[in-house]
């Protein structure tokens, strides 16, 4: 594998991406089967919505601490470390709620969910912060989408166990099935704070123009390009978290599908997700990730409404792979627009800030969704679908009044539409300095026009 990374961040970089390897199967893991195991304690459609809406509004205020609890503990990798440590205990205990039936358990649930998130929020913005430092910012793209596709990887093998492990076991004790399934990824996040010890830890270090107050962000919205770009991000992110928890109660509930055809439709999103990573991410490099940020936004909304069409489990895999696809592009270029629109300086604080926003629109729109799911009159049979149908209008609003408010920060990139951009990735028509030579394992190879 070609490495062209600075040769003194060869280990921390190889550390890395070994490190997300184990972090995706848990955050794969519990991104769908946590909404399962509630469902299996016993949580309403309400109860489902807070448990996505409360943590992720509290971790996303604890983001006013971050740069405070870096300072504090005086290095982001020793935060990494004891910070993933934290997240696994709790992690155990959360395994242990399948065997206790008391009354409580779903706050319980909930509060458990609400400290990982808290100290996720807080990991994500000290990673960011660091990640971005070992890497130029013409490599970013292109490395972290290669991670991410390595990554997924692992994640599809792990929603392939836990599917199978849930499916076989439930004939005998599904407890027993949870409990395993969530102390396995309790593992996971132990063995992370040990590739996070193979890092090389960098001062962190602020001027006195990077303080400054989450008010004083907001105010500038007008002229700050990272403020636009951020509320154009959460509006996204509210309109669809409207209905995304509840797809997976459409699913087991309404649909009734096994765990097998559960684990399937969601297994296809990640697979075309970790093949898109590496694509999007190489044109992201060529035409700027604002360019894929715009087109990536035009095709989520679409997502909901393919939903209303079919329950047919096979086009319901088809629509997750095209869900894998969008989202891949979304998700990898928001990153990277912020490590390329901030100073080192400023990014703890500037993601922290980032991640409070979208924490608040994840809280308002899983939130609101909780209430609308009771509450919309049925499509189909159920309100779940018409809270999709509004979902994508929502998302829809989002792309056509915010997107066009934010601009590219790097010089260096190539002009290219929506549509060409989208045909390149494609494969159809490659746009100039780009080829079809995607490898799934190796980065840092590039065309003869690059």
């Amino acid at each position: 594998m070609k490495q062209d990374f600075p040769s003194k961040f060869r280990r921390s970089l190889d550390a890395s991406w070994k490190e997300g390897i184990p972090a995706n199967i848990m955050m794969v893991t519990l991104d769908y089967y946590l909404v399962p195991y509630a469902l299996f304690l016993g949580a309403s459609p309400l109860e489902i919505g807070l448990l996505v809406a409360i943590p992720h509004l509290l971790g996303s205020i604890s983001q006013l601490l971050a740069v405070r609890v870096i300072k504090e503990l005086g290095s982001r990798l020793r935060f990494l470390i004891h910070g993933t440590g934290i997240q696994a205990t709790f992690l155990v205990l959360t395994a242990l709620l399948a065997f206790y039936p008391f009354p409580g358990r779903i706050p319980v649930l909930i509060a458990l969910a609400t400290v990982f998130r808290i100290l996720a929020n807080l990991i994500g913005t000290a990673w960011g912060s660091l990640i971005s430092e070992y890497l130029e910012p013409e490599q970013r793209g292109h490395y972290l989408g290669w991670r991410s596709r390595i990554a997924g990887i692992a994640g599809v093998a792990g929603l392939c166990l836990a599917g199978f492990l849930l499916e076989h076991i439930k004939t005998f004790s599904l407890a027993l099935g949870f409990c395993l399934l969530f102390l396995s990824v309790a593992a996971c996040r132990f063995i992370c704070a040990h590739f996070f010890r193979q890092m090389d830890d960098l001062p962190f270090e602020e001027t006195r123009e990077s303080r400054f107050t989450f008010l004083m962000f907001v105010r500038r919205f007008k002229e700050s390009n990272f403020v636009k770009f951020t509320l154009y991000v959460a509006s996204v992110t509210f309109a669809t978290q409207l209905a995304a928890p509840y797809f997976s109660v459409y699913m087991l509930r309404h649909l009734h599908l096994d765990y097998l055809q559960y684990m399937s439709i969601h297994m296809s999103a990640v697979i075309a997700s970790l093949l898109a990573f590496p694509i999007w991410g190489r044109h992201a490099d060529h035409v700027g990730n604002a360019r894929v940020l715009k087109t990536t936004s035009f095709l989520v909304p679409i997502i909901p409404f393919l939903w209303l069409i079919s329950a047919y489990p096979p086009y319901l895999i088809a629509v997750e792979l095209f869900a894998g696809f969008a989202w891949g592009g979304f998700t990898l270029c928001a990153a990277n627009y912020i490590y390329d629109a901030v100073r080192p300086e400023k990014r703890v604080r500037c993601l922290g800030y980032f991640n409070l926003i979208n924490g608040i629109a994840v809280f308002a729109g899983a939130s609101l969704g909780g209430f609308l799911a009771e509450n919309l009159p049925p499509f189909n049979g159920t309100s779940i679908l018409t809270l999709m149908a509004l979902s994508g209008l929502a998302r829809f609003a989002a792309h056509f009044l915010l997107s066009g408010r934010f601009q590219e920060v790097r010089l260096s990139v190539k002009p290219a539409s929506s549509r060409e951009l989208f045909f390149s990735v494609l494969g159809l028509r490659p746009i100039a300095g780009l080829n079809r030579e995607w490898n799934l394992f190796s980065w840092g190879k590039t065309s003869s026009g690059d």
